[in-house]
């Protein structure tokens, strides 16, 4: 299992989406994964079960808020979780953000912060050998029908292509 040294930091959606499809569990090739307090509670709402899986998350309130995020709050239209995981990211250098949400996505790039989404785990997942190549292009397929991501579909197409091109 190919761990990542970066400190992972979890949006509630790929946490629901993973769950959705039935592969949280691939979260654990990342080692820990940092929960902000108010993604925690969206989570809980959401899909409750999703927290009791054997997954290393840490459920953490941010301590230090970043004037850069405070910025980018009402430019970007930030909700309390995307923000208090941009406020991790910034506490947290290296960092990476799982986030599907677009505005999310465009905030960490301005931070300088990576952002991977979803799609971008389950990639992953091939890439490091967690799954194989025929499982996730199975997860892939499956979005639509099994999730609540919501995604262009002409986007997801071209990802499964691009697994479907994938050699190892």
């Amino acid at each position: 299992m190919a761990q990542t040294k970066a400190i992972v930091i979890a949006d509630a959606g790929p946490i629901i989406h993973l769950d959705e499809l039935q592969c949280l569990n691939i979260l654990n090739d990342y080692g820990k994964i940092i929960v902000p307090e108010t993604v925690w509670l969206e989570v809980a709402y959401h899909r409750p079960k999703a927290l009791c899986a054997p997954v290393n998350f840490i459920r953490q309130r941010a301590l230090d808020f970043s004037p850069q995020v405070n910025a980018l709050t009402p430019l970007y239209t930030l909700h309390a979780g995307e923000q208090e995981a941009l406020h991790l990211c910034v506490a947290f250098k290296d960092s990476l953000l799982l986030t599907d949400d677009t505005a999310a996505r465009l905030a960490a790039k301005n931070l300088g912060v990576t952002a991977h989404g979803t799609l971008g785990v389950l990639v992953r997942a091939v890439r490091c050998e967690t799954l194989s190549k025929s499982e996730v292009l199975e997860l892939l397929r499956a979005i639509p029908s099994q999730t609540t991501l919501h995604i262009r579909a002409s986007l997801l197409v071209d990802v499964i292509n691009d697994v479907e091109r994938f050699t190892k």
